[in-house]
């Protein structure tokens, strides 16, 4: 008797009843997605996949890609100048071709003959910002993408995952909707992993058997989105043939994925510089003097690549060459300091959930990252150095009656220590905030009116004592304290070039007061030194 067809979700929670029931607590929830709709006869699909006619407007300058990218990762200056310009000319390409589409319903072309698609190879260590780079780039231009490791691939037929389910998995990033998955970036890591050894015997099913499976990928090929060794894909097949009697067959392009692939290549810059020193050996040849810190990789030719053990068809799809360098302790300072993805901003995010304000002074973050650095994992160590830190801070405070802390350099050193001081006593951890509060202040004053003010201790004390008092923060407090200064001070600096002043707790009881009595100091002085260069 043919029964009622499940929902989806009914067959996802009996699906996962039956793998748990059969092997246990340890598989992962499957998650099953209804088969792509159909389109109406308008052209529409109806669901989350709205609109068979991916709406797509590339405007974008190399200049402007790589400004957004610098907002995000620190350095790396030649490799996001590289990646802007492959990105640019391959999503006006892409771009053009939608339009052709649109307007004469033909998105081929003589021109589809002539262009290289600017699939990429990034080189470079681990924790350097590879990947972060292209999530960034996916995220600014508004298409899918989707990460997998070399290593989880083997070549068709064989145990292990097949190359084509990171496509898939690029659909199922595009909620089922092909037309923009098609336009997706797929980034393979651990590429240098699949490298061939020379004196391999037998077939080489995880190594050359993926970059032959990669090829066809990378160039231009028809995906089935509908595999047969797919329990999930057979069961949306079953799906789809009770409710139509028939199963249609889905397919992906992959002319306009963009592929970029990256690995550390460890064993790359020894290649390299083996070659470079056989063609600087016998008559003729030009002799230059040994150089110290040589940076081999940018010196990389595809014969390099094909001597480390990747086919020559396989490096022929990857004409983006995109090398990433080690960061030193003034990069991880950066990054925490400056970009916009720093893991500091989760932190305070993190305390914030319990009505915690934190505040991370410039020593903090250099301390963190020199123990970072010692890591050797890149930006990776800065999340493992400040979890090792900021542990018993995030067990501990929420439970407090603390409302705000700053990070110093002491707490990196001894985490445990000064948390109980903290805890004991937060009279002088309000000090420091204060502090740090009013040296925000003096750059940001100088930075708006060129105007160089420092806050004596004496007056720090004081200014915090009456913003507790007046219910203020600090910042409101000194722009309340000093909203009538910057005339003066400027009047000052014009007539006599000071540009530098101490604001002392003079200043904080009296403002007006001592701001006269600046002015006719300043002005007294001035008018002395004239008439001793006119007598």
């Amino acid at each position: 008797m043919k029964g009622r067809i499940p929902t989806p979700e009914e067959l996802q929670r009996e699906l996962n009843e039956f793998l748990k029931k059969n092997y246990g607590d340890g598989i992962q929830d499957v998650r099953v997605i209804p088969p792509y709709p159909e389109a109406n006869e308008d052209g529409v699909r109806e669901g989350k996949s709205k609109s068979s006619k991916f709406s797509f407007n590339f405007n974008l300058k190399p200049k402007e890609v790589k400004a957004h990218l610098d907002k995000y990762v620190i350095k790396q200056d030649d490799a996001k100048k590289t990646l802007a310009i492959a990105i640019c000319d391959h999503y006006n390409h892409v771009a053009e071709c939608i339009k052709r589409e649109r307007e004469q319903g033909d998105s081929k072309s003589d021109s589809d003959e002539e262009y290289t698609k600017q699939n990429v190879l990034l080189i470079g260590p681990t924790g350097v910002g590879k990947t972060y780079l292209i999530k960034t780039l996916a995220k600014l231009i508004g298409v899918p993408f989707v990460k997998a490791d070399a290593t989880k691939f083997s070549e068709t037929g064989y145990v292990g995952g097949n190359v084509e389910d990171i496509i898939r998995d690029l659909v199922t990033e595009a909620e089922g909707n092909v037309d923009v998955a098609k336009y997706g970036m797929v980034f393979i890591d651990e590429i240098d992993k699949i490298a061939s050894a020379a004196n391999l015997i037998g077939k080489d099913v995880s190594g050359r058997g993926v970059q032959t499976g990669l090829l066809k990928l990378m160039e231009d090929t028809d995906v089935d989105l509908n595999t047969p060794y797919d329990p999930i894909s057979q069961l949306q097949a079953m799906m789809e043939f009770q409710k139509k009697g028939k199963v249609e067959k889905r397919t992906i392009n992959t002319k306009h994925i963009l592929f970029f692939v990256s690995g550390a290549f460890n064993q790359l810059e020894d290649i390299i510089k083996e070659r470079l020193q056989k063609q600087g050996i016998g008559f003729g040849a030009k002799v230059e003097s040994k150089k110290v810190n040589v940076d081999y990789l940018k010196e990389c030719k595809s014969s390099d690549l094909v001597k480390f053990g990747f086919e020559p068809e396989f490096v022929g799809r990857l004409p983006v060459r995109v090398v990433c360098h080690e960061l030193s302790v003034e990069d991880l300072f950066n990054i925490l300091k400056q970009s916009e993805g720093s893991i500091i901003k989760q932190y305070k995010k993190a305390f914030k959930a319990y009505g915690i304000d934190v505040i991370f002074s410039d020593e903090s973050l250099m301390e963190i990252a020199k123990r970072a650095y010692e890591e050797k994992t890149g930006a990776r160590a800065l999340a493992t150095v400040c979890e090792r830190v900021f542990r018993e801070f995030k067990f501990e405070l929420p439970s407090t009656d603390i409302k705000s802390f700053i990070v110093t350099k002491e707490m990196i050193e001894d985490p445990v220590g000064e948390l109980q001081k903290l805890i004991n006593d937060p009279t002088e951890n309000k000090k420091l905030i204060a502090k740090a509060m009013i040296r925000e202040y003096e750059k940001e004053y100088a930075e708006k009116y060129k105007i160089n003010l420092t806050f004596s201790d004496e007056a720090i004390e004081l200014i915090n004592k009456k913003a507790q008092a007046e219910g203020m923060n600090i910042k409101a407090f000194c722009d309340k304290l000093l909203e009538d200064y910057y005339h003066g001070l400027n009047l000052i600096k014009r007539n006599t070039g000071k540009a530098d002043f101490v604001v002392t707790e003079e200043v904080v009881n009296d403002p007006i007061g001592a701001l006269d009595r600046w002015v006719k100091k300043h002005y007294t002085a001035r008018s002395v030194e004239s008439t001793a260069t006119v007598s």
